[in-house]
């Protein structure tokens, strides 16, 4: 059993480092055992995350997301009776470990999937209240799946501004990534929010209109990752280097939207991988 969980630990780090390099890199400032728990709900998520976002048709991404769903409800049944035997899917054994370990309630993850059933139906929301429903499921429900791993010296007080971060952090993916989930036939920015602002993102164009749309959601952006600072006072110092290297770098994805004029369409706003280390240098040195 021990090789069998060895094994999962290595596929959740491959997995986190090949597609979550800023997510990866702030995870090396916590202690070994955090990061393997942090490593398999990274693997679990994405996992998830890409049977939603592919090509293949609707139905076929919504069967493939139940059978996951079952297998992820069987493996974390079999971990419980068994008192710790693992699944055979690697993610799924060390997901239900760290479920199981934590006492993660079930019912962040049926929010989860139910976001990620969304995906497979909803292809825009009209107001930013019905948005941050969808992001509720998406997004905040993550920092309250992390938390407990970071032990918060207040778990009620740092709950809002990690449900805040992870909000922070999806709207940060949906302002870099318009062009690509419009490929995918999603509109993440709310419908109002375009009329107010008189944009056609179909269009693909960077306007005025658009410029000045993409200005307001930076703002809410930097609001939202103003309001999760608040929460590293309650972390201990590993976890506080880790959140606040994840933050710091991810919201520099803002400012380089800035830097390409707003254009989202023929480039992607990315923060090197040098620069993402040099960021957990300074938060190591100035916690």
């Amino acid at each position: 059993m021990t090789s069998t969980i060895a094994r999962a630990d290595r596929v959740c780090r491959r997995v986190n480092r090949q597609h979550g390099v800023t997510y990866y890199v702030a995870a090396q400032l916590l202690d070994r055992t955090q990061r393997r728990h942090v490593h398999a709900l990274y693997a679990l998520c994405r996992r998830a995350d890409d049977l939603v976002d592919t090509v293949e048709l609707a139905q076929v991404r919504r069967e493939r997301l139940a059978a996951f769903r079952s297998d992820f409800d069987a493996a974390l049944d079999g971990h419980e009776r068994s008192g710790g035997a693992p699944a055979t899917d690697p993610v799924l054994a060390a997901a239900a470990r760290t479920i199981v370990e934590f006492r993660l309630d079930r019912s962040l993850f049926d929010r989860f999937f139910a976001a990620m059933e969304a995906d497979l139906s909803t292809t825009g929301y009209d107001t930013w209240p019905d948005l941050l429903g969808y992001m509720d499921g998406s997004a905040a429900v993550i920092g309250e799946m992390l938390l407990p791993i970071l032990d918060p010296t207040d778990p009620a007080a740092a709950l809002e501004p990690a449900r805040h971060l992870g909000v922070a952090f999806q709207l940060t993916n949906f302002l870099r990534d318009i062009d690509v989930d419009l490929d995918l036939g999603r509109r993440y920015l709310p419908r109002d929010d375009l009329e107010r602002f008189a944009v056609d993102l179909d269009r693909r164009e960077v306007t005025s209109e658009f410029v000045d749309l993409m200005r307001f959601e930076i703002d809410r952006c930097r609001a939202l990752y103003a309001a999760a600072g608040d929460g590293l006072a309650y972390l201990p110092v590993r976890s506080r280097r880790c959140v606040g290297t994840a933050l710091v770098a991810y919201r520099e994805i803002l400012d380089r939207i800035e830097r390409n004029g707003y254009d989202v369409f023929s480039q992607r706003a990315t923060v090197p991988t040098g620069r993402k280390l040099r960021i957990a240098a300074g938060v190591y040195l100035r916690p």
